[in-house]
């Protein structure tokens, strides 16, 4: 009688190998197409943010109006200086502050509530960036939220923060994604920052020396004077303006965005775009390089010596 065999369970159906994890701790795409688990494409913050938006541009429009009404005011002040007949008292002027005072309110606090959900979903924009081009962005998550709140450097961190998060979310590839509608909204907030920097600066200046102990202008002077307010108010016009199209910018931009992360997170990784002459194709976009295999299948890095450190990403834009 021949000895009794151990049992051998049913053969199960063979399973494709995982890849393994990417370098930060994010689960990198499996074969078959990203994953969504590492992802977070939950619509809540970036509803806020399109919600705050459009809450600002009717603010924008009323703080407009009542710097408009200012800047009427200061109109009729100079055309009384300069000898015209014009009907103006002082409950005309400090109507038209108050006004302008109650319409800056309310813009300010529209603003903090944008900065703080605006850094809270560019953060996630960024971890969401990670898991699609593990090891190829140049600051870190932490950089996504602080960067906006660091003097200086925000004036092109989070620029080249978004285009690294733009490039790692296109759905047809890092190479192949228009950069357009991203660079229109930083230009535009750019030109409103400053244009708003500089307004206040001219303002600040006047109003110290309009409010200082030894201020007794002559006439000339204080038609000068009068003529810099008004040159101000209409500068300072120029810049709201230029926040309203920043604002419907960036209303687009969180929805283009928002699309584009959706998308990328249900297709497989993409090609990083044609090689150049003579050198080999790229490799599939944030994935590891592959090994030998049939085109289009799912391959495995490969297996590093004992005591070696595992395959590392290549600088962003490399093959």
């Amino acid at each position: 009688m021949p000895p009794q065999q151990p049992s051998v369970p049913p053969q199960q159906p063979s399973v494709p190998p995982q890849m393994p994890p990417a370098p930060g701790g994010y689960p990198a795409a499996p074969p078959m197409g990203m994953p969504t688990g590492g992802v977070d494409l939950r619509r809540g913050i970036s509803t806020t943010l399109v919600t705050l938006f459009g809450l600002a541009l009717p603010a924008l429009i009323f703080l407009l109006v009542a710097r408009s009404g200012q800047y009427g005011v200061i109109g009729d002040m100079l055309d009384a200086v300069e000898g015209k007949s014009v009907s103006l008292t002082e409950d005309d002027l400090n109507d038209a502050d108050d006004l302008f005072t109650a319409a800056q309110v309310i813009y300010s606090l529209l603003t903090v509530a944008i900065a703080v959900v605006w850094a809270i979903w560019f953060r996630r924009l960024r971890l969401n960036a990670e898991v699609f081009a593990p090891g190829q962005h140049r600051f870190s998550s932490g950089w996504a939220a602080g960067s906006w709140f660091t003097p200086v450097v925000n004036l092109w961190f989070p620029k080249q923060i978004a285009n690294d998060i733009w490039r790692a979310s296109s759905p047809q590839g890092p190479h192949a994604v228009s950069r357009g509608l991203l660079n229109g909204w930083w230009v535009t907030w750019i030109v409103a920052l400053v244009s708003n920097a500089v307004g206040g600066f001219r303002y600040n200046i006047l109003r110290a020396k309009v409010e200082s102990d030894d201020y007794t202008p002559s006439r000339s002077e204080a038609k000068s004077d009068i003529e810099s307010l008004h040159s101000i108010l209409a500068f300072d016009m120029f810049a709201i303006v230029i926040f309203m199209a920043a604002a419907v910018l960036a209303l687009l931009l969180v929805r283009q965005i928002t699309t584009m992360q959706e998308q990328r997170a249900s297709l497989p990784p993409q090609m990083a775009g044609p090689a150049p002459y003579g050198m080999p194709a790229p490799n599939p976009y944030g994935s590891p390089a592959p090994g030998p295999g049939p085109y289009g299948a799912p391959q495995m890095p490969p297996t590093p010596p004992p005591g070696q450190p595992g395959q590392q990403y290549p600088p962003y834009g490399q093959g």
